[in-house]
C-alpha cells in the first residue's frame, strides 16, 4: 500500500510547487486540481471511499468555480506571446496528465478487485454495533462511534471547501 502512495505524494508535491511558482493563475488552479484528484486516489487506497466521493465532488465544483472566475476576470495577451506560451503549456499539461495517469495506474494496482471483501471490519460493526456502543440504532453506532474520524474528515473537507469558495467569491475586502 505504501508503494502506491509514494508516486501520488510525489505528484502532489510537484503540483504544489508548480502552483506556488507559476505566474499564470489558471495553471496554478489546475495544479491545485491535480493535488485534489491525487488526494482522492489516496483516499481510495486507504479504503475511505466516502471521503473520496466527497473530495472528488468538492474538488470538481471548486475547480469549475475557480476556472470560471479566472476566465471572466483575466485580460488576454497579444497573439504573438500566446503562441510560444501555448506550446509550453500544452507540453507541461501533457507531462502532468502522463504523471497523473502513471501514478493512478500504480495506485489502482494495489486496490482490491471488485467484489472482494475490502471491508473486513463490516462483520464486526454489524454484530457488535448497537450492543457495544449503546447507540439507538446501527447507523448511529457506525457513524458516531466506529467511523467518527471519517465523519470528522468529511466535515472538514466540506467546511474547508465552503470557506475557500466564500473567500474567493467575496466582494468586501478586495483591493
Amino acid at each position: 500500500m505504501v508503494s502506491a502512495l509514494i508516486p501520488l505524494i510525489g505528484l502532489m508535491i510537484c503540483g504544489a510547487v508548480i502552483a506556488l511558482e507559476t505566474k499564470d493563475l489558471l495553471s496554478g488552479i489546475i495544479s491545485l486540481g491535480i493535488i485534489g484528484f491525487a488526494l482522492t486516489i489516496v483516499f481510495l487506497i486507504l479504503q475511505a471511499p466516502d471521503l473520496a466521493i466527497v473530495q472528488i465532488i468538492i474538488e470538481t465544483l471548486t475547480l469549475i468555480i475557480l476556472i470560471a472566475a479566472v476566465l471572466k476576470t483575466t485580460i488576454k495577451d497579444s497573439i504573438e506571446s500566446l503562441k510560444a506560451r501555448k506550446v509550453i503549456l500544452w507540453v507541461a499539461g501533457l507531462v502532468c496528465v502522463a504523471a497523473f495517469i502513471f501514478a493512478s495506474l500504480k495506485a489502482f494496482a494495489d486496490i482490491s478487485a471488485f467484489g472482494s471483501p475490502v471491508l473486513r471490519m463490516a462483520e464486526y460493526y454489524l454484530s457488535n454495533g448497537v450492543t457495544g456502543t449503546g447507540a439507538v440504532n446501527l447507523v448511529a453506532a457506525i457513524i458516531l462511534d466506529f467511523r467518527a474520524y471519517d465523519t470528522l474528515g468529511e466535515a472538514t473537507v466540506l467546511f474547508t471547501s465552503v470557506a475557500g469558495v466564500v473567500a474567493v467569491l467575496r466582494k468586501k475586502g478586495r483591493t
